[in-house]
């Protein structure tokens, strides 16, 4: 049993319950010295992170406990799970540079630290406490992914369609998850986000002012924060998975292994790796209720085939999700991912779904249930033969 608040240790102590087995996670125990000395079952009772004074510390090793320490001497918190935008862009006012995001990426390629076990370590538990929290924050939720390059800029009017795209996925009850990055997905991350037509179409105007994160970061950011503080009413929530499970429109699943694509700041939690492979499995794992490939490069392009390797292995009788590549001309001629997919669906499961299409308009057909029919006609989804 993971305890992450002290309420929750609170109420466990209250209770009697044994303590044998908890994994108290990244808690504050000072002061909690008389109520885990007065126990007799500290043995197999876990600590992670969180802050130990030495006596309580001392207490717990005599008993048995197993006490990870924190980790003082790194740019993140390994234990804490999911971000919030505000906590990877801390300090924004003093340039990106300065903010936890930046020093992260830049303490991860550190030549002298790539082959240094305690931060191969520190590195590996920070992830493994991303996947834990993710895991509990989509539990239960209808999940669609939307892919997308990062180059996508704010002014265009294929970025205010990918807003409305994950306004409507939202809207329809869908947790609207991408990786997180700029461009495409910070356009679905931000329709998501808004709660209402008015607030994409007023955010998107503002936005304008700054189409992409380059040459400035700092600026990019900057009308971000001030455009989501006008979105999220109230603030920011004290902590994702305690008040946003349930209701939590949008989620960005970033790397920073693509140091260059800072996050964006439109998701109601950021579940943020250092390992990319880690991430890239984990985003598509969970897009449940079916993926959204917008025009993308490279790493689109891994992207897809990921999410065609479980379709093209499903049993026979298996319920699919739909893929749903956006693009024709792009994904047939610029990137010919088309015709594989195509060659790898014909005569399986996976034939059944997989779609090209050519606007967006297209895909909430799709994926929503009780939508209007797809258009029939030359901008019809592509069918496999």
């Amino acid at each position: 049993m993971e305890i992450e608040t002290l309420d929750e240790l609170d109420d466990h102590l209250d209770s009697g319950a044994p303590v044998r087995g908890l994994r108290l996670q990244d808690l504050d125990l000072t002061g909690y010295e008389a109520r885990l000395a007065a126990r007799r079952d500290l043995t197999g009772l876990v600590v992670l992170g969180g802050t130990v004074p030495l006596a309580v510390g001392e207490l717990l090793l005599r008993r048995g406990a197993i006490v990870f320490p924190g980790v003082a001497d790194a740019p993140v918190d390994p234990w804490r799970g999911l971000y919030l935008p505000g906590d990877l862009y801390a300090g924004l006012e003093h340039g990106y540079a300065a903010t936890p995001d930046a020093r992260a990426y830049h303490w991860m390629i550190d030549a002298r630290l790539r082959s240094d076990a305690y931060c191969t370590l520190v590195r590996a538990i920070h992830d493994d406490s991303v996947t834990d929290e993710l895991d509990e924050f989509v539990e239960g939720r209808s999940v669609v992914g939307i892919m997308g390059g990062h180059a996508l800029q704010r002014d265009s009017s294929s970025y205010a369609e990918a807003a409305i795209l994950g306004h409507t996925l939202a809207d329809a009850g869908h947790l609207v998850a991408t990786g997180g990055g700029p461009g495409a997905m910070e356009a679905a991350n931000l329709g998501a986000l808004c709660r209402s037509q008015h607030d994409v179409d007023d955010a998107l105007r503002r936005l304008a002012a700054v189409p992409g994160f380059r040459p400035d970061v700092t600026a990019w950011a900057r009308v971000a924060l001030s455009v989501r503080a006008d979105v999220v009413v109230g603030g920011e929530p004290a902590g994702p998975t305690e008040t946003l499970g349930p209701s939590a429109r949008s989620l960005g699943i970033p790397t920073w292994f693509y140091g260059h694509e800072p996050p964006n700041v439109f998701c109601d939690a950021i579940a943020k790796y250092f390992s990319n492979a880690i991430r890239e499995e984990g985003l598509l794992a969970r897009s449940n209720a079916g993926v959204v490939v917008l025009e993308g490069a490279a790493g689109t392009v891994q992207e897809v085939f990921q999410a065609v390797t479980p379709l093209f292995y499903a049993a026979e009788d298996a319920v699919l999700p739909p893929l749903v590549l956006v693009g024709r001309r792009h994904w047939t001629d610029r990137v010919p991912v088309w015709p594989a997919v195509r060659a790898l669906a014909a005569g399986r499961p996976m034939e059944r779904a997989v779609h090209l299409v050519d606007t967006l308009e297209e895909v909430a057909p799709l994926l929503l249930p009780g939508a209007p029919p797809a258009p029939s006609g030359p901008g019809a989804p592509t069918p496999l033969p």
